[in-house]
Protein backbone atom coordinates (compact mmCIF):
# COMPACT_ATOMS: atom_id res chain seq x y z
CA UNK A 1 0.00 0.00 0.00
CA UNK A 2 1.11 3.23 -1.24
CA UNK A 3 2.33 6.03 1.90
CA UNK A 4 0.92 8.38 -0.42
CA UNK A 5 -2.65 6.71 -0.27
CA UNK A 6 -4.47 9.23 2.03
CA UNK A 7 -7.73 10.98 2.03
CA UNK A 8 -7.57 14.72 3.38
CA UNK A 9 -10.98 14.05 5.75
CA UNK A 10 -12.87 17.67 7.23
CA UNK A 11 -11.68 17.75 11.38
CA UNK A 12 -15.38 18.81 12.27
CA UNK A 13 -17.17 16.12 9.89
CA UNK A 14 -14.71 13.56 11.54
CA UNK A 15 -15.44 14.57 14.63
CA UNK A 16 -18.97 14.46 14.32
CA UNK A 17 -19.16 11.34 12.92
CA UNK A 18 -17.10 9.90 15.77
CA UNK A 19 -19.09 11.62 18.25
CA UNK A 20 -22.43 9.90 16.91
CA UNK A 21 -20.35 6.52 16.90
CA UNK A 22 -19.76 6.50 20.30
CA UNK A 23 -23.13 7.87 21.38
CA UNK A 24 -24.60 4.73 19.45
CA UNK A 25 -22.54 3.17 22.01
CA UNK A 26 -24.44 4.75 24.78
CA UNK A 27 -22.32 7.21 25.69
CA UNK A 28 -24.23 10.42 26.62
CA UNK A 29 -23.61 13.27 23.99
CA UNK A 30 -20.66 15.44 26.35
CA UNK A 31 -19.37 12.14 26.85
CA UNK A 32 -19.17 10.89 23.49
CA UNK A 33 -18.11 14.00 21.82
CA UNK A 34 -15.26 14.61 24.66
CA UNK A 35 -13.88 11.38 23.73
CA UNK A 36 -14.42 12.02 19.89
CA UNK A 37 -12.51 15.34 20.35
CA UNK A 38 -9.32 13.82 21.91
CA UNK A 39 -8.78 11.58 19.13
CA UNK A 40 -9.68 13.85 16.10
CA UNK A 41 -7.06 16.32 18.49
CA UNK A 42 -4.25 13.73 17.95
CA UNK A 43 -5.03 13.56 14.48
CA UNK A 44 -5.02 17.42 14.21
CA UNK A 45 -1.59 17.02 15.26
CA UNK A 46 0.02 14.25 13.17
CA UNK A 47 -0.10 11.85 16.14
CA UNK A 48 -2.18 9.14 14.02
CA UNK A 49 -1.54 6.55 16.81
CA UNK A 50 -3.67 8.58 19.16
CA UNK A 51 -6.35 9.49 16.44
CA UNK A 52 -9.38 8.16 14.69
CA UNK A 53 -7.25 4.42 14.22
CA UNK A 54 -9.05 3.85 17.84
CA UNK A 55 -12.40 3.89 16.92
CA UNK A 56 -13.14 0.81 15.98
CA UNK A 57 -10.94 -0.38 19.53
CA UNK A 58 -12.84 1.93 21.55
CA UNK A 59 -16.55 0.65 20.48
CA UNK A 60 -15.34 -2.69 21.26
CA UNK A 61 -14.62 -1.70 24.76
CA UNK A 62 -17.74 0.19 24.93
CA UNK A 63 -19.74 -2.36 24.20
CA UNK A 64 -17.63 -5.17 25.87
CA UNK A 65 -16.68 -4.10 29.63
CA UNK A 66 -16.54 -0.73 29.82
CA UNK A 67 -19.30 1.52 31.05
CA UNK A 68 -20.77 3.96 28.86
CA UNK A 69 -22.36 5.42 31.12
CA UNK A 70 -19.38 5.39 33.61
CA UNK A 71 -19.35 8.44 36.10
CA UNK A 72 -15.69 9.56 37.74
CA UNK A 73 -16.37 10.74 41.27
CA UNK A 74 -13.39 12.19 44.04
CA UNK A 75 -12.91 9.52 46.91
CA UNK A 76 -10.14 10.67 48.80
CA UNK A 77 -10.17 14.82 49.02
CA UNK A 78 -7.03 15.88 50.87
CA UNK A 79 -6.02 19.35 49.95
CA UNK A 80 -3.90 19.38 47.31
CA UNK A 81 -4.19 15.83 46.65
CA UNK A 82 -7.15 13.76 45.53
CA UNK A 83 -7.71 10.27 44.66
CA UNK A 84 -10.53 10.03 41.35
CA UNK A 85 -12.64 6.96 40.79
CA UNK A 86 -13.41 6.79 36.74
CA UNK A 87 -16.22 4.68 37.74
CA UNK A 88 -15.33 2.02 34.60
CA UNK A 89 -15.55 5.08 32.42
CA UNK A 90 -13.35 5.62 29.34
CA UNK A 91 -10.02 6.79 30.51
CA UNK A 92 -10.36 9.92 28.68
CA UNK A 93 -13.60 11.17 30.92
CA UNK A 94 -11.80 10.08 34.21
CA UNK A 95 -8.47 12.04 32.72
CA UNK A 96 -10.26 15.23 31.57
CA UNK A 97 -11.99 15.11 34.75
CA UNK A 98 -8.97 14.79 36.77
CA UNK A 99 -7.25 17.26 35.22
CA UNK A 100 -10.41 19.89 36.17
CA UNK A 101 -10.43 18.87 39.69
CA UNK A 102 -6.53 19.46 39.52
CA UNK A 103 -6.97 23.14 38.06
CA UNK A 104 -9.34 23.82 40.24
CA UNK A 105 -7.76 23.19 43.33
CA UNK A 106 -4.38 24.83 42.33
CA UNK A 107 -6.00 27.60 41.57
CA UNK A 108 -7.00 28.04 45.57
CA UNK A 109 -3.85 26.13 47.38
CA UNK A 110 -1.13 27.18 44.01
CA UNK A 111 -0.36 22.98 43.48
CA UNK A 112 -2.37 20.08 43.47
CA UNK A 113 -2.43 16.30 42.39
CA UNK A 114 -4.77 14.07 41.79
CA UNK A 115 -4.86 10.27 41.14
CA UNK A 116 -7.31 7.77 39.17
CA UNK A 117 -8.02 4.57 39.73
CA UNK A 118 -11.67 2.36 37.83
CA UNK A 119 -10.56 3.93 34.37
CA UNK A 120 -9.68 2.66 31.29
CA UNK A 121 -7.27 4.23 27.75
CA UNK A 122 -7.32 7.82 27.60
CA UNK A 123 -5.03 8.25 24.69
CA UNK A 124 -2.46 11.18 24.06
CA UNK A 125 -1.71 12.61 27.15
CA UNK A 126 -1.16 16.05 25.57
CA UNK A 127 -5.06 16.74 25.84
CA UNK A 128 -5.06 16.85 29.30
CA UNK A 129 -1.26 18.67 30.23
CA UNK A 130 -2.59 21.09 27.90
CA UNK A 131 -5.98 21.98 29.55
CA UNK A 132 -3.61 24.14 32.43
CA UNK A 133 -2.07 26.11 29.51
CA UNK A 134 -5.10 28.88 29.57
CA UNK A 135 -4.91 29.34 33.20
CA UNK A 136 -1.59 30.09 33.35
CA UNK A 137 -0.75 26.86 34.66
CA UNK A 138 1.71 24.19 33.80
CA UNK A 139 0.70 20.83 33.59
CA UNK A 140 1.60 17.03 33.44
CA UNK A 141 -0.25 14.25 32.95
CA UNK A 142 0.55 10.43 32.89
CA UNK A 143 -0.93 6.99 32.49
CA UNK A 144 -0.10 3.36 33.17
CA UNK A 145 -0.14 0.79 29.72
CA UNK A 146 -0.58 -2.68 28.81
CA UNK A 147 2.80 -4.46 29.28
CA UNK A 148 4.87 -3.77 25.73
CA UNK A 149 8.37 -3.02 27.04
CA UNK A 150 11.31 -5.77 28.44
CA UNK A 151 13.02 -4.56 31.66
CA UNK A 152 16.74 -3.65 30.69
CA UNK A 153 18.25 -7.19 29.65
CA UNK A 154 15.42 -9.14 29.41
CA UNK A 155 12.91 -10.31 26.68
CA UNK A 156 9.41 -10.73 28.47
CA UNK A 157 6.41 -8.17 28.34
CA UNK A 158 6.81 -6.60 32.04
CA UNK A 159 6.46 -2.97 31.57
CA UNK A 160 4.44 -0.42 30.29
CA UNK A 161 5.76 2.50 28.07
CA UNK A 162 3.86 5.04 30.24
CA UNK A 163 3.12 8.00 28.73
CA UNK A 164 4.14 11.21 30.24
CA UNK A 165 3.18 14.98 28.98
CA UNK A 166 4.25 18.40 30.31
CA UNK A 167 2.70 21.46 29.06
CA UNK A 168 4.18 25.08 29.45
CA UNK A 169 2.94 27.98 28.52
CA UNK A 170 4.91 31.03 26.82
CA UNK A 171 3.94 34.44 26.04
CA UNK A 172 4.15 35.14 22.28
CA UNK A 173 5.74 31.94 21.11
CA UNK A 174 3.65 28.59 20.92
CA UNK A 175 3.36 26.66 24.42
CA UNK A 176 5.78 23.68 24.70
CA UNK A 177 4.21 20.92 24.99
CA UNK A 178 6.32 17.64 25.48
CA UNK A 179 4.06 14.15 24.93
CA UNK A 180 6.57 10.62 24.87
CA UNK A 181 6.37 7.55 26.12
CA UNK A 182 9.75 5.82 27.19
CA UNK A 183 9.52 3.65 24.31
CA UNK A 184 10.74 4.29 20.53
CA UNK A 185 7.15 4.64 19.33
CA UNK A 186 3.99 2.98 20.30
CA UNK A 187 2.07 -0.12 19.22
CA UNK A 188 -0.25 2.04 17.09
CA UNK A 189 2.39 3.90 15.07
CA UNK A 190 3.29 0.59 14.37
CA UNK A 191 0.36 -0.35 13.18
CA UNK A 192 0.31 2.32 10.91
CA UNK A 193 3.23 1.41 9.29
CA UNK A 194 2.13 -2.63 8.89
CA UNK A 195 -1.10 -1.06 7.48
CA UNK A 196 1.03 0.95 4.86
CA UNK A 197 3.87 -1.84 4.25
CA UNK A 198 6.61 0.08 5.59
CA UNK A 199 9.70 -0.58 7.56
CA UNK A 200 10.13 0.89 10.98
CA UNK A 201 12.63 3.01 11.68
CA UNK A 202 15.67 1.75 13.87
CA UNK A 203 15.64 1.72 17.31
CA UNK A 204 11.90 1.35 17.36
CA UNK A 205 11.23 -2.18 18.27
CA UNK A 206 12.67 -5.55 18.96
CA UNK A 207 11.41 -8.84 18.20
CA UNK A 208 10.21 -11.59 20.44
CA UNK A 209 14.12 -12.43 21.44
CA UNK A 210 14.83 -9.20 22.15
CA UNK A 211 16.46 -8.87 19.57
CA UNK A 212 16.64 -5.36 17.45
CA UNK A 213 13.97 -5.37 14.03
CA UNK A 214 12.77 -2.70 11.41
CA UNK A 215 10.07 -5.84 10.33
CA UNK A 216 6.59 -4.13 11.37
CA UNK A 217 4.97 -7.82 11.94
CA UNK A 218 7.19 -9.13 13.58
CA UNK A 219 7.40 -5.73 16.38
CA UNK A 220 3.51 -6.22 16.64
CA UNK A 221 4.43 -9.89 17.92
CA UNK A 222 7.75 -8.55 19.97
CA UNK A 223 8.81 -5.71 22.01
CA UNK A 224 9.18 -2.38 21.73
CA UNK A 225 12.39 -0.61 22.32
CA UNK A 226 12.96 1.75 25.16
CA UNK A 227 14.59 4.99 24.70
CA UNK A 228 17.72 5.98 26.38
CA UNK A 229 18.82 2.41 27.03
CA UNK A 230 18.08 1.71 30.83
CA UNK A 231 17.27 5.16 31.51
CA UNK A 232 14.05 5.17 29.12
CA UNK A 233 13.24 1.72 31.24
CA UNK A 234 13.83 3.35 34.72
CA UNK A 235 11.53 6.64 33.77
CA UNK A 236 8.75 3.94 32.79
CA UNK A 237 8.82 2.16 36.02
CA UNK A 238 8.70 5.87 38.03
CA UNK A 239 5.75 6.71 35.80
CA UNK A 240 4.12 3.37 36.09
CA UNK A 241 4.19 3.60 40.03
CA UNK A 242 2.76 7.18 39.91
CA UNK A 243 0.12 6.14 38.20
CA UNK A 244 -1.23 2.96 39.85
CA UNK A 245 0.15 2.73 42.88
CA UNK A 246 -1.15 5.82 44.30
CA UNK A 247 -4.59 5.13 43.57
CA UNK A 248 -4.93 1.42 43.77
CA UNK A 249 -5.09 1.06 40.09
CA UNK A 250 -3.95 -2.21 38.32
CA UNK A 251 0.36 -1.98 38.15
CA UNK A 252 2.00 -4.08 34.89
CA UNK A 253 0.92 -7.33 34.59
CA UNK A 254 -1.94 -6.82 36.54
CA UNK A 255 -3.69 -4.32 34.03
CA UNK A 256 -3.84 -7.89 31.29
CA UNK A 257 -1.37 -8.22 28.42
CA UNK A 258 -1.27 -7.80 24.67
CA UNK A 259 -2.98 -11.00 23.66
CA UNK A 260 -5.97 -10.85 26.06
CA UNK A 261 -6.10 -6.69 26.60
CA UNK A 262 -6.43 -4.85 29.34
CA UNK A 263 -9.14 -5.97 32.12
CA UNK A 264 -11.78 -3.28 31.76
CA UNK A 265 -12.19 -0.19 34.76
CA UNK A 266 -8.05 -1.43 36.08
CA UNK A 267 -6.20 1.54 34.66
CA UNK A 268 -4.72 4.21 36.25
CA UNK A 269 -3.40 7.95 35.57
CA UNK A 270 -2.18 11.11 37.41
CA UNK A 271 -2.42 14.82 36.60
CA UNK A 272 -0.20 17.45 38.39
CA UNK A 273 -0.82 20.98 37.96
CA UNK A 274 1.23 23.81 39.03
CA UNK A 275 -0.06 27.43 39.47
CA UNK A 276 2.73 29.91 37.94
CA UNK A 277 1.61 32.73 39.92
CA UNK A 278 2.28 30.97 43.20
CA UNK A 279 5.83 30.73 42.17
CA UNK A 280 6.88 33.87 40.20
CA UNK A 281 4.86 36.56 38.01
CA UNK A 282 3.11 35.17 35.07
CA UNK A 283 4.28 37.37 32.93
CA UNK A 284 7.75 37.73 33.21
CA UNK A 285 7.62 33.47 33.52
CA UNK A 286 6.57 33.04 30.32
CA UNK A 287 8.50 36.32 28.83
CA UNK A 288 11.51 34.18 29.73
CA UNK A 289 9.62 30.98 28.36
CA UNK A 290 9.60 32.98 25.25
CA UNK A 291 13.49 33.65 25.32
CA UNK A 292 14.51 29.93 25.67
CA UNK A 293 12.59 29.04 22.79
CA UNK A 294 14.05 31.62 20.75
CA UNK A 295 17.28 30.66 21.93
CA UNK A 296 16.51 27.59 20.58
CA UNK A 297 15.08 27.85 17.41
CA UNK A 298 18.20 30.46 16.49
CA UNK A 299 20.73 27.67 17.20
CA UNK A 300 23.29 26.91 14.46
CA UNK A 301 21.37 23.91 12.80
CA UNK A 302 22.75 20.89 11.83
CA UNK A 303 23.76 20.11 7.85
CA UNK A 304 20.58 19.37 6.69
CA UNK A 305 18.36 20.51 8.90
CA UNK A 306 16.32 22.99 8.12
CA UNK A 307 14.68 24.17 11.56
CA UNK A 308 14.94 23.62 14.97
CA UNK A 309 12.08 22.72 17.17
CA UNK A 310 10.88 22.81 20.41
CA UNK A 311 8.32 20.20 21.67
CA UNK A 312 5.05 20.09 20.41
CA UNK A 313 5.94 22.78 18.04
CA UNK A 314 5.64 20.24 15.02
CA UNK A 315 1.91 19.24 16.31
CA UNK A 316 0.73 22.75 16.66
CA UNK A 317 1.93 23.64 13.27
CA UNK A 318 0.60 20.57 11.56
CA UNK A 319 -2.88 21.42 13.39
CA UNK A 320 -3.14 24.59 11.62
CA UNK A 321 -1.99 23.19 8.05
CA UNK A 322 -4.74 20.15 8.75
CA UNK A 323 -7.70 21.93 9.71
CA UNK A 324 -7.16 24.34 6.68
CA UNK A 325 -6.44 21.03 4.67
CA UNK A 326 -8.21 18.20 6.31
CA UNK A 327 -6.82 15.66 7.85
CA UNK A 328 -5.11 12.87 6.43
CA UNK A 329 -6.40 9.04 6.76
CA UNK A 330 -5.05 5.66 4.92
CA UNK A 331 -7.36 3.52 3.80
CA UNK A 332 -7.05 1.01 5.90
CA UNK A 333 -7.96 4.18 9.07
CA UNK A 334 -10.87 5.42 6.83
CA UNK A 335 -12.12 2.00 5.85
CA UNK A 336 -12.74 1.16 9.66
CA UNK A 337 -14.16 3.51 10.21
CA UNK A 338 -16.56 3.50 7.73
CA UNK A 339 -17.22 -0.04 8.31
CA UNK A 340 -17.87 0.43 12.17
CA UNK A 341 -20.02 3.04 11.52
CA UNK A 342 -22.27 0.79 9.22
CA UNK A 343 -22.40 -1.61 12.00
CA UNK A 344 -23.54 0.81 14.32
CA UNK A 345 -26.12 2.49 11.35
CA UNK A 346 -24.36 5.74 11.76
CA UNK A 347 -24.60 8.00 8.85
CA UNK A 348 -21.25 8.29 7.51
CA UNK A 349 -22.15 9.95 4.00
CA UNK A 350 -20.64 13.19 5.17
CA UNK A 351 -16.66 11.01 4.94
CA UNK A 352 -18.21 8.66 2.27
CA UNK A 353 -17.69 11.83 -0.05
CA UNK A 354 -14.85 12.81 0.78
Amino acid sequence: MSVDTVTRVDADALRDLCMRIFASCGMMSPDARLLADTLVEADLGGVHSHGVLRVPEYVHKLTGGVDPQGRPQVVSDDGACLVVDGGNSMGQIGAHFAMERAIERAGELGIAAVAVRGSNHCGAMAYYSAMALPHDMIGMATTNALPTMAPWGGAERILGINPVSFAIPAGDELPIIYDAAFAGSSHGKIRIYHQQGRSLPEGWALDRDGQPTTDAGAAIDGLLQPIGAFKGVGLALVMGILSSMLSGAAYGTELGDMERGPTAGQDGHFVLVLRIGAFEQPERFKARVDKAIREIHACRRAPGVERVYVPGEREQLARHDYMRDGIPLNPVELGDLLRVAEERGVDASALRGA
